[in-house]
Formats: C-alpha cells, sequence, structure tokens
C-alpha cells in the first residue's frame, strides 16, 4: 500500500497559534515548518478500502519493528538504528519508540486477536528525529514518523504512548473502516485514534476506566505552557488554557459543533464531541474500557453497517446496536452506550 493522508496528532489550529507565539520564537519557527508541511502534503478525501479478512496460522504473531533515523532531515525512512529484538540503542527517542511499537502490538493482540494494525502481521515501521525541532508525529499510511519537538512548548513526540497508539490506530482505520477525512466521519476518525489511543496507554499501565487520566498527549507540553495534554476526553475544551497558545477549542456537545471549512471540515476539533461519548459509556460501564466500550467501538469500526462517510448520528447507532448485540439488549453496556450519545447530543429520545 502507497502512502496516502498523512494524520498528525497535533491540530494544525494549536500550530498556528505556536507559529504566532513570538514569546516562543524557536517554537514558533518550527510550528511554521510543521504547518508548510501539512499543507504541501496531499490529502484524498478516501482512501483504498480495506475490509479485514480472516489470518492465516502461518502469519507470525510477534512483532516486527524496524526503527529509522533521519537524523534530522525529512528524508525518509532514514537510516536503520534498531530492529526487532535487538538490545537497547541508548538513544531515548529510538527505544521509546521501540516500546511503543510493542505496546500498541500487544493491545491489538491481546485485546482483539488483531495480528499487527492490518490483521495480518504488518511489520510495525518507525522513524524518529524527523526534521529539525518538527513539531508533530504522524502517520503517512506506512509508517509512524516522529519529531524531536522544538524544547519550548513541545517535548519529543516518543514520550506519549497514547500517540503512538492515536497514530497506529489511524492505520487500524486504514485498513477497516477507512473512514473519510472530512467532516463528521472525519472527526469520527481522529476520535477513533484517540479511544485507542488512550486504551493501548491504560492497557500498559493496566489502568481500569475510573483510574486513567483520559487525556491525549499527556506531558507532551513543556512547563512553559499553561496545559495537560493535546486533548481531554473527560472535559473536551479543558487540556489547555495559555496566555500565549490560547484555550483549548474542542466542543464536548453538539451544542458547541463547530462548522468550519479548516481542517478539513473541523475533524480535530469535533472529535471531541464522540470523545466525549466514548468516556461517558467507558466510565459508567466501569472496569477495564477496553473490555466494555472498547470492544463495542470495535465492533463498530468493522461492522459493514458503518461506512466510509458515516456521521456521528449514524456511528452512534451501529455502537448502540453492537453493545445489544454483545452484551444484550437493555444490558448494562447497552444502557450505558445509548446514554452517552444521548448526553453529547447526537442521539435523541429515550
Amino acid at each position: 500500500m502507497t502512502a496516502t493522508r498523512r494524520h498528525s496528532v497535533v491540530p494544525p489550529y494549536l500550530l498556528r497559534a505556536v507559529a504566532a507565539a513570538s514569546e516562543h520564537p524557536r517554537a514558533a519557527s518550527a510550528a511554521r515548518t510543521a504547518l508548510a508541511e501539512m499543507e504541501v502534503v496531499a490529502a484524498p478525501k478516501h482512501e483504498h478500502r480495506v475490509r479485514p479478512q480472516g489470518i492465516s496460522g502461518t502469519v507470525d504473531r510477534s512483532p516486527q519493528r524496524t526503527i529509522s533515523d533521519a537524523r534530522g532531515t525529512t528524508t525518509l525512512p532514514g537510516t536503520v538504528v534498531r530492529r526487532e529484538g535487538d538490545a537497547d540503542s541508548g538513544d531515548a527517542a529510538v527505544d521509546e519508540a521501540y516500546a511503543g511499537l510493542g505496546a500498541t502490538h500487544a493491545f491489538w493482540l491481546d485485546v482483539f486477536g488483531r495480528v499487527s494494525i492490518d490483521g495480518a502481521g504488518l511489520p510495525l515501521d518507525a522513524t524518529v528525529h524527523y526534521g529539525q525541532d518538527y513539531d508533530n508525529a504522524y502517520w503517512d499510511g506506512q509508517r509512524m514518523v516522529f519529531g524531536d519537538g522544538d524544547d519550548e512548548v513541545f517535548r519529543r513526540f516518543t514520550i506519549a504512548l497514547d500517540v503512538i497508539g492515536h497514530e497506529l490506530a489511524h492505520g487500524v482505520t486504514q485498513y477497516t473502516a477507512d473512514l473519510t477525512y472530512q467532516g463528521q466521519s472525519g472527526a469520527l476518525n481522529e476520535s477513533v485514534s484517540d479511544v485507542f489511543g488512550s486504551l493501548v496507554a491504560q492497557y500498559a499501565a493496566g489502568q481500569t476506566a475510573d483510574q486513567a487520566t483520559w487525556l491525549i498527549g499527556e506531558g507532551l507540553f513543556t512547563d512553559a505552557v499553561h496545559g495537560v495534554a493535546l486533548r481531554s476526553m473527560r472535559a473536551p475544551g479543558t487540556a489547555y488554557d495559555d496566555p500565549v497558545l490560547g484555550k483549548d477549542p474542542q466542543p464536548a456537545t453538539m451544542a458547541d459543533y463547530v462548522e468550519t471549512t479548516e481542517d478539513s471540515g473541523g475533524v480535530h476539533l469535533n472529535s471531541g464531541i464522540p470523545n466525549h461519548a466514548f468516556f461517558l459509556a467507558a466510565t459508567a460501564i466501569g472496569g477495564s474500557a477496553w473490555q466494555g466500550a472498547g470492544a463495542v467501538w470495535w465492533d463498530a469500526l468493522t461492522s459493514p453497517e458503518t461506512s466510509a462517510d458515516i456521521d456521528f448520528a449514524g456511528f452512534a447507532r451501529v455502537t448502540v446496536d453492537a453493545a445489544a448485540a454483545r452484551f444484550g439488549q437493555g444490558s448494562t453496556e447497552h444502557t450505558a452506550v445509548a446514554d452517552a450519545w444521548r448526553t453529547v447530543g447526537v442521539l435523541t429520545g429515550p
């Protein structure tokens, strides 16, 4: 499969705020570079759809990781510096990427029996030290790419396991529902990555839904920023409130849905709504979120009822039906999922 759309974890609206920050000149320069790169990347509205197939018994179920080093350039893939089974390299970014790919692979295999992101043992490739002070991490359809951050606003992007899980989940979506990256289906694409990125981190830490922070990108901001993460699933719109970067603009309910032509129709903004629905469902169910709401979202993502251009209401109905099918009509899980979508204003009625 060839590289398609670049899915980046830092949204363009935040990069624009950093780019305008005269108080952080190094970060502003780095953000302008990241924004310029995002703008020149081809952005097809739809990617080739590949529904999951049965896994052959001959597929190697172990992770097949290769970490390359771009050494400050933007040339991919870079020089291979660590392969599967190699000892720690001593380079923090290399070793964090290697561990993060492994934790993500373990989550999909252990929880859903899925061998790598395509379900058929796809090798997991990543490049670190991409660009100079590069303020982002992204999935390009083939590999993970990590910047080192600018050290004024952003730290290196390999430090956050949920970011690695988020980006690889874009790959999972690419090979399953292939949600069109525009408008509400695009916001669902981003939300699915936040959901499973958070679950990867929760699974690795052994956290219950009540113990999790439900923050995406926690620790990426330096101490100069008044904020804790890129996004909050618990309370969208509260992840940061900084005098230089502004306030987190994500809505939590349909009452504050953002109509915009920017960011592919607000995919990073309006993803806060389905994110919040997932949080509400997961915490109402309780226990390990990957066993409750996570299993429902997985069933929905792989359901033939989930079309590439599905909207919030359509996806909500698929999850409600999936919860009833998996856990039973009127079960705690079924009720929690339906209530969550009603609370955020996507579904109406009793």
